[in-house]
């Protein structure tokens, strides 16, 4: 069996956080928080401007080290919220200081109905990775946290995780 690590950044519903933690208690794995070293802070609308903006500027903010080494896995599922159709700049952070040659990336993503080009530039930023059963997840474009993305199509993704390890 190979191990494997879930990694996820996490802001405003958690809705991340909550896929995240479901894949990991399905699958048995590791799993690290990604956090900023200084976090947003403000109201909802200021903090999607803020994001908005490093978004277009390419900003990586500065994350906390994780409570796991990513070297010691060989399979790495990576979450992410998508921010302005990309991901959230602490994941750039964390998949630009990490070498994935060698590795299995499973990217995984949460959006309000925008879906955006997230995946691909997960894998853009995983040089050298190989990649396994990707995932968007939708939730209700209010920001809230009602699943739309069928909870079977969820559960269906983690058995396909469930296979490769």
């Amino acid at each position: 069996m190979k191990n494997m690590l879930v990694v996820y950044y996490s802001w405003s519903n958690g809705n991340t956080a909550r896929i995240a933690k479901k894949l990991q208690e399905a699958t048995g794995a590791d799993i690290a928080r990604i956090d900023t070293v200084v976090p947003y802070s403000g109201s909802y609308d200021e903090v999607v401007e803020q994001g908005q903006e490093e978004v277009k500027r390419g900003y990586q903010p500065e994350i906390n080290p994780l409570s796991a080494a990513v070297e010691d896995y060989s399979v790495i599922a990576v979450g992410t919220p998508t921010w302005w159709y990309t991901m959230a700049p602490a994941v750039l952070t964390f998949l630009s200081a990490h070498s994935f040659a060698g590795k299995t990336v499973i990217p995984f993503m949460t959006n309000g109905g925008w879906p955006g080009h997230v995946i691909r530039d997960m894998k853009s930023a995983c040089k050298g990775a190989s990649f396994a059963c990707e995932m968007e997840i939708q939730f209700d474009s209010n920001g809230g946290e009602v699943l739309e993305t069928p909870e079977a199509q969820v559960d269906a993704w983690i058995d396909r995780v469930k296979e490769i390890l």
